[in-house]
């Protein structure tokens, strides 16, 4: 498999477990974890999972000049990022919150034209509105799990999460050019480890551990290695080879994850608005990966 192959499928992976991970998450909180109880609970998780993997990893030295940076992306890509989608997530609907991240890969087309100089090509700009337009019958006309308590409030969180998520792809590119991401990425968590503490501390004290449920425990244990450890280095992996723009647009095939998880647990159903739905975004995603010849993306 070409490096670029295998770069679109750890992309593609990602957005498998994040789709299913909408689901789990919402199980979790607020019964059982409170959202920033949990952010703290998987970001220390991720946190140690990082360095005692970069133990096996390139031994590289990170310069000072560096270090900025790395905390922006701690900032953008850890702390705002999961403190405002986790939030958002408990007020609003699983499939809403996919949707809405959906805005992700247009805040990072405009983000790269401006800060990297990317161009604006038209066919890309065509797949992400198609996707755009997918996702859109997708909320507009699909069925949502679960109960929203709050949703305006939980989609504008979730709306900032996908902003801050915009700009930690474009900080995290250079980090991506000059070193290895076992390097990097422990200290990315470390800093974001830091920052949700002093929101997340007293939510954690109150998880009741012998009341939650085995299978729940799992889930916990799912969202922490999966979600957050293992996106993260394959969507690392992912960004090696491919613009930050490609990267972005995969988040359209997460509300469509998220819809096949829920009606395999019979939480949702088969429809023809879901079915169009699917067919907007593969489009979408299909124009956005192609490239000219002897362009990378």
């Amino acid at each position: 498999m070409s490096k670029r192959n295998w770069a679109l499928f750890a992309a593609t992976l990602v957005s498998v477990i994040y789709g299913v991970s909408f689901t789990i998450a919402k199980d979790v909180m607020p019964t059982y974890v409170k959202p920033y109880g949990f952010i703290l609970l998987r970001v220390l998780g991720a946190a140690v999972l990082f360095w005692l993997v970069s133990f096996w990893g390139p031994k590289e030295r990170i310069q000072a000049v560096d270090f900025p940076r790395i905390i922006a992306a701690a900032l953008f890509g850890v702390a705002l990022n999961m403190l405002t989608f986790f939030k958002g997530l408990s007020y609003t609907s699983p499939i809403s919150s996919a949707v809405i991240m959906v805005t992700t890969p247009i805040i990072v087309l405009i983000l790269s034209s401006i800060l990297m100089k990317e161009r604006m090509e038209l066919r890309k700009i065509i797949g992400i509105l198609l996707g755009l337009l997918g996702t859109g019958f997708l909320i507009l006309y699909g069925k949502s799990i679960g109960n929203a308590t709050n949703a305006p409030l939980g989609n504008l969180l979730v709306f900032i999460n996908a902003v801050s998520y915009g700009f930690y792809l474009i900080i995290v590119k250079k980090l991506m050019d000059k070193y290895n991401a076992f390097t990097f990425v422990k200290w990315i968590y470390t800093f974001g480890l830091l920052m949700v503490i002093p929101f997340g501390w007293n939510e954690y004290q109150e998880i009741q551990w012998e009341t939650i449920p085995s299978l729940v425990l799992w889930e916990i244990v799912f969202v922490v290695v999966f979600t957050t450890f293992m996106t993260y280095l394959l969507n690392l992996v992912s960004m090696r080879e491919l613009k930050p723009t490609t990267v972005a647009v995969f988040i359209y095939l997460q509300p469509l994850f998220a819809t096949v998880f829920a009606m395999s647990l019979g939480k949702d159903e088969l429809t023809v608005v879901k079915l169009l739905s699917a067919v907007l975004i593969f489009i979408g995603v299909y124009l956005v990966l192609q490239k000219k010849k002897s362009q990378a993306q």
